[in-house]
């Protein structure tokens, strides 16, 4: 079976102080570790940042409907200019043609380019930028970095697990089969997470677990799962995600000893490191994603 083709990238270009592709490494490694029943690569992984050509486009994002790639882990941790118009048709084309797509961000309006992509764009809510419809949520979560204002659910340090609260009906991408009940209870914690939710009107998603704030104790949502459907006009649209930060997948909140950009001075954690289960459950959720997204349920 050829293996899954997978394209892991930011919206920034390779700055070394910042949240470049090479911190999450760990991932990267994880995913290309992986063996099909037969023992051979179940992935080949690409990593890379964001390169703008003479006219300001990714050279692969706004082709990407014309690569190889079966999906694309989108982490989106630019300030507004993450995206092209060419790029975003070329997502856009991408995900016409059945594929995959994992769009994640984090807090404040931290990714807000992701907002111009159909459907998957609706289901994050920013600060200044499709804020979201429940206004009583217009308000300061992590009351510890003053300078980054809301959304931003504080779901624990950076380095620590969370317990994630997993929605009915149970999803795939939650299923653990070396747990005891078979679910995931674990995802990487973060200070500051962003908000995302099931767009108005939106039939083919679902919220697929929620997290609690440590200061408010607010649950707040962690992920939402868009199905593979065929829209009203007739374009086969592939599965997507939309995570509420791109830290459930970086190599600071996996193992803090990783280090992170200097602007990042909170208090880190270690759970993550200490609870073996913590490791296990974001290991398993990051092989569910491949699978889900690729449209296996299983391999």
């Amino acid at each position: 079976m050829r293996p899954i083709q997978v394209l892991l990238q930011t919206t920034i270009p390779t700055v070394t102080d910042d949240w470049n592709i090479a911190r999450f490494s760990l991932l990267h490694q994880y995913l290309a570790s992986l063996k099909n029943t037969e023992g051979q690569p179940l992935c080949v992984v690409i990593a890379r940042d964001r390169e703008a050509d003479s006219l300001g486009n990714d050279p692969v994002l706004s082709t990407l409907d014309q690569t190889e790639f079966d999906q694309v882990w989108l982490f989106a941790v630019d300030v507004g200019d993450g995206l092209s118009p060419a790029d975003l048709a070329g997502l856009t084309q991408f995900r016409e043609q059945g594929k995959g797509i994992l769009t994640a961000r984090d807090h404040m309006d931290l990714g807000c380019s992701l907002c111009a992509l159909p459907d998957l764009g609706a289901a994050h809510f920013f600060h200044s930028h499709n804020p979201d419809p429940d206004t009583s949520r217009h308000r300061i979560d992590d009351p510890y970095t003053t300078y980054i204002s809301w959304p931003n659910y504080h779901s624990g340090r950076n380095g620590d697990f969370q317990e994630i609260l997993p929605q009915e009906p149970f999803h795939p991408l939650l299923v653990n089969p070396e747990r005891s009940d078979g679910m995931i209870h674990y995802f990487p914690a973060h200070p500051h997470e962003g908000a995302v939710g099931v767009p108005t009107g939106e039939t083919q998603a679902q919220v697929i677990a929620q997290g609690t704030s440590l200061v408010t104790g607010r649950k707040f949502n962690l992920a939402v799962a868009f199905e593979r459907h065929t829209t009203k006009t007739g374009q086969v649209l592939g599965r997507g995600v939309a995570a509420s930060t791109f830290h459930h997948f970086c190599d600071y909140n996996w193992d803090a000893k990783q280090g992170a950009p200097s602007f990042v001075d909170e208090p880190v954690g270690e759970t993550m490191q200490t609870e073996p289960t913590a490791l296990q459950d974001t290991h398993r959720y990051m092989r569910n994603l491949l699978l889900w997204l690729a449209g296996q349920e299983h391999d």
